[in-house]
């Protein structure tokens, strides 16, 4: 009796066992580590662009300065403009070739950017028209003598077509010189006398005239001299030389 109370004791013992140890609680797991504390990310550095337009210009002329920037809190410019906006523009008149530089800064600290303006000297100045000749120069520089055959004073073939241009530079010449006149001059060779030679000086001018008018001159602009022998062109006596003096000559009547 007693060794059955013993088995049924060591029986009750183990049950006891095993009902506490399926009874006794796990632990529980342990709480995660906490996030690591990160840094507050750095701020960002500034930028900044600056343009000039036109990029090159005349002494005088001006150029416009352009910017922008992101991240700055300010800006300045130098060459004496000083602080501006962050982003903007402005007109400039430099005198020589300037390079203006922005500087930006921001709390990640500071940019920059650089543009250069070239400056060219003002082309020169037109030179000045040439000065009106007078009407003497003009006139001599634009008319021809007209030749006569040996005591004639009708025009040859050859003196037609110098008297028709001479009309033509004429109406030309008294068109810009307005108040001028012109004297038809009658000349002679140095044959025959003084006083016929006066006379066939005068049937040439006033021919010579007479053709000009017919060719459109204005009578009113136009007189007549004879000088017969007393302005030769020359004074041999040969026929080359005669035949020079033989002429209607063209001089200004002022």
């Amino acid at each position: 009796m007693l060794q059955k109370r013993q088995i049924a004791l060591i029986i009750l013992s183990i049950f006891l066992a095993i009902f506490a140890v399926g009874c006794k609680k796990e632990p529980p797991p342990p709480p995660p580590p906490p996030p690591p504390v990160s840094e507050p990310p750095a701020p960002a550095k500034p930028t900044v662009t600056l343009s000039a337009e036109p990029s090159s210009i005349e002494r005088g002329k001006s150029a416009t300065l352009k910017w922008s920037s992101s991240n700055a809190t300010s800006a300045s410019i130098n060459q004496g403009i000083g602080v501006v906006r962050t982003s903007g523009s402005r007109e400039v008149f430099p005198t020589q070739t300037t390079t203006y530089m922005i500087t930006a800064k921001g709390q990640g600290g500071e940019g920059s950017a650089s543009a250069t303006v070239t400056v060219r000297p003002p082309p020169p100045p037109p030179p000045p028209p040439p000065a009106k000749p007078g009407f003497s120069d003009a006139l001599s520089a634009a008319v021809k003598d007209a030749y006569f055959d040996y005591d004639k004073s009708d025009i040859r073939p050859d003196a037609e077509s110098v008297l028709r241009s001479n009309a033509s530079a004429l109406k030309r010449l008294f068109g810009d010189y307005p108040s001028d006149r012109v004297v038809v001059e009658g000349h002679c060779d140095e044959r025959g006398t003084s006083e016929y030679n006066l006379a066939l000086g005068d049937r040439r001018s006033t021919t010579t005239r007479d053709f000009l008018m017919n060719q459109g001159v204005s009578a009113g602009k136009l007189t007549t001299i004879s000088y017969g022998e007393e302005r030769p062109q020359c004074s041999s006596s040969d026929e080359s030389c005669w035949q020079r003096n033989r002429r209607a000559h063209f001089a200004s009547a002022r």
